[in-house]
C-alpha cells in the first residue's frame, strides 16, 4: 500500500522548467524516469493526478496523460481504477553485486594480480600514527588496575571527544558520548534501544550500503529518500510526516557516497520537521572532518539545530585516522547514552582500552592529521577528475569538496554491466544499486579517491575500455508493462 505521495506542485519543482525537447510528452516522460531511476522519486509514491500536474506545470492535461500512458509501457508507473497513479521499476535486467561481495570491504593498490580495487573509501594510518601508538601503550599500565569495561568509553577519550563538539559549536559533557565499536556498531545500538521491529526508518539514497545492511536485520521498513541532487527538506519532511518515520539516518557532511555538504539552512528546516515529526535524526558524521580545505567554513553540526534532544551524532575513526581502529562514538543526551551504555553489555561489553588511548592521542593531534588527509586527498581527487574528464567525457559528477569519493553518471542505466566488464579490466568498482534499497541507480557508480593519483588514473584507463566493452554490447529492452 503506497504511504507516500508528491504533490503537482512538488514534482513540478522537481521537474524543473518545462521541457523544450519535442514531442514534450516523451521528454516529460524520460525525466520522471530518470527521478525515480536516480532515486528522487521513491518506488511506490504516489502520483499527482495528470489535471493536477498538468496545472503544476502550464501544459495540457492531454500531455500528461500521453507522458503517464508511456511510463506505464516501460513500467515506471504502475495504476488502478479509482485507486489513482505511483511509482514503480521494470524487472532488474542484469545481476547487481552485493554489498559485502568481493572488493566491497577496503579500497587498496593493486593486487598481486595487477587488479586496482576501488571498492571501498578506507586510506591508511596517518604519519602520526607510530607516536600515537607509543603514547598509547606507555598510557596502557593506568588502566590494567581496574576490569577494563568501560561500556560508556573510558573518560579519557569521552573527555576529547566532547570538546571537539564543543569547539564545533555544540557544547557537549562527556556523560553524552558513548564510545562504540566503529560508527556501523553505533547505529546498531541505536536501531537496537530506539527502533521496533517493522517501524518506519527514513534512509537517504543512496547511502552507506552497510546501514542498509542494519536497518533490514533489525528489521525496519526503510522510506527511501532521494539526495542524488541533494537534500530537499520539503519532501523529506513530508515523508517523515506520512510514513511515521521512527528514525531517520543522515549523511550530512560530504555524504557517502554523492560527496554533497548540507546547507546550514536545510540542517534547521530538518530539525524543527524531525520534531514536528516526533522524529529521532541520527546524523553519521564520519566524514564531517574531511574537508579538503581544512580552513573552510562549514555548517554548523545538525545538533546545533536541536533544541529538544532528537538529533543523534555518530563518529569514527574509520576514515579519519585508520579503518584498523574500530572505534566509533555516539553524542546524544545523558539519559539516552546512559540506556545505551547499559544495552551494550549484552551485546559486546566495551570497546578495547588501547585502542581507545590511541584515538585519544591521535585526536589531540587533530590539526596535524587533517592537513595530511586533506593534501593527499586533494592530490588523487584532482588526478581522477582530470582522468574521468579526459578518458571518460560523457560522465557526469559534482566535484566534491570533502570526503572520499565521487559519484559519477555513467549515461546508461548499466552501472552494474560495467563493474563486471571492469572486473574482467582489472578494476573493482561497486555500482549504484549497491548504495540503494530498491534496485534504482544503475546509470551510477562510486569512485573513491584514496589511492595515489597514478593508480586512479591507470584505474580510469581501465573503466574507459570496460565502459567501451558495455556499450557495444546489446542491451535487452524490457518488456511493457500493461496495467
Amino acid at each position: 500500500m503506497t504511504t507516500r505521495y508528491v504533490s503537482g506542485p512538488q514534482l513540478a519543482r522537481l521537474l524543473g522548467q518545462t521541457p523544450r525537447e519535442r514531442p514534450v510528452y516523451l521528454a516529460l516522460a524520460r525525466r520522471v524516469r530518470a527521478l525515480v531511476l536516480d532515486g528522487r522519486l521513491a518506488g511506490h509514491t504516489r502520483l499527482p493526478a495528470e489535471r493536477d500536474l498538468a496545472s503544476a506545470l502550464g501544459l495540457s492535461r492531454t500531455t500528461v496523460t500521453a507522458a503517464y500512458d508511456r511510463l506505464r509501457e516501460e513500467g515506471y508507473v504502475e495504476s488502478r481504477q479509482g485507486a489513482g497513479s505511483w511509482t514503480a521499476l521494470p524487472p532488474l535486467r542484469g545481476p547487481a553485486p552485493l554489498a559485502g561481495g568481493p572488493g566491497y570491504g577496503m579500497s587498496r593498490a593493486p593486487d598481486e594480480a595487477g587488479t586496482i580495487d576501488l571498492g571501498a573509501a578506507a586510506p591508511g594510518a596517518p604519519a602520526a600514527f607510530g607516536e600515537a601508538v607509543a603514547a598509547a601503550v606507555a598510557e596502557l599500565p593506568r588502566y590494567s588496575d581496574g576490569p577494563g569495561y568501560e561500556p560508556g568509553g573510558i573518560a579519557a577519550l569521552r573527555e576529547v571527544v566532547a570538546a571537539r563538539y564543543a569547539e564545533r559549536g555544540v557544547p557537549t559533557r562527556p556523560d553524552q558520548i558513548v564510545v562504540t565499536t566503529g560508527a556501523q556498531h553505533a547505529l546498531v545500538m541505536l536501531l537496537r534501544v530506539l527502533v521496533e521491529p517493522g517501524a518506519a526508518v527514513l534512509a537517504e539514497r543512496p547511502t552507506y550500503p552497510h546501514a542498509l545492511t542494519a536497518l533490514r536485520e533489525r528489521p525496519a521498513r526503510i522510506v527511501p529518500a532521494g539526495v542524488t541532487g541533494g537534500w530537499d527538506a520539503e519532501l523529506i519532511a513530508g515523508a517523515m510526516r506520512q510514513a511515521a518515520v521512527r528514525l531517520a539516518y543522515l549523511i550530512p557532511d560530504f555524504q557517502n557516497p554523492t560527496g554533497h555538504l548540507m546547507g546550514a539552512d536545510e540542517r534547521a528546516v530538518l530539525a524543527e520537521a524531525a520534531r514536528r515529526a516526533d522524529t529521532v535524526l541520527v546524523a553519521d558524521e564520519t566524514f564531517a572532518e574531511l574537508a579538503l580545505d581544512p580552513a573552510a567554513a562549514l555548517p554548523p553540526p545538525l545538533a546545533a539545530f536541536d533544541a529538544t534532544g532528537r538529533v543523534v551524532s555518530i563518529g569514527s575513526a574509520s576514515k579519519l585516522l585508520w579503518g584498523g581502529l574500530r572505534i566509533g562514538w555516539i553524542r546524544t543526551t545523558a539519559p539516552l547514552a546512559r540506556r545505551l551504555a547499559e544495552s551494550r553489555e549484552s551485546l559486546d561489553m566495551a570497546s578495547p582500552v588501547l585502542d581507545q588511548l590511541i584515538v585519544r592521542e591521535l585526536l589531540l593531534r587533530l590539526g596535524e592529521v587533517r592537513a595530511e588527509r586533506a593534501a593527499a586527498l586533494t592530490a588523487s581527487r584532482d588526478a581522477l577528475v582530470a582522468a574521468l574528464r579526459d578518458r571518460l567525457p560523457g560522465w557526469e559528477f559534482t566535484v566534491p569538496d570533502g570526503g572520499m569519493s565521487l559519484w559519477a553518471r555513467v549515461g546508461l542505466p548499466v552501472a552494474s554491466l560495467l563493474a563486471e566488464a571492469a572486473e574482467r579490466h582489472g578494476v573493482r568498482v561497486v555500482p549504484g544499486p549497491v548504495f540503494g534499497a530498491e534496485g534504482v541507480l544503475e546509470d551510477f557508480v562510486r569512485l573513491p579517491f584514496v589511492l595515489p593519483p597514478g593508480t586512479l588514473a591507470a584505474a580510469v584507463d581501465r573503466l574507459a575500455a570496460a565502459f567501451a566493452e558495455v556499450r557495444a554490447a546489446p542491451v535487452a529492452r524490457p518488456r511493457p508493462a500493461y496495467v
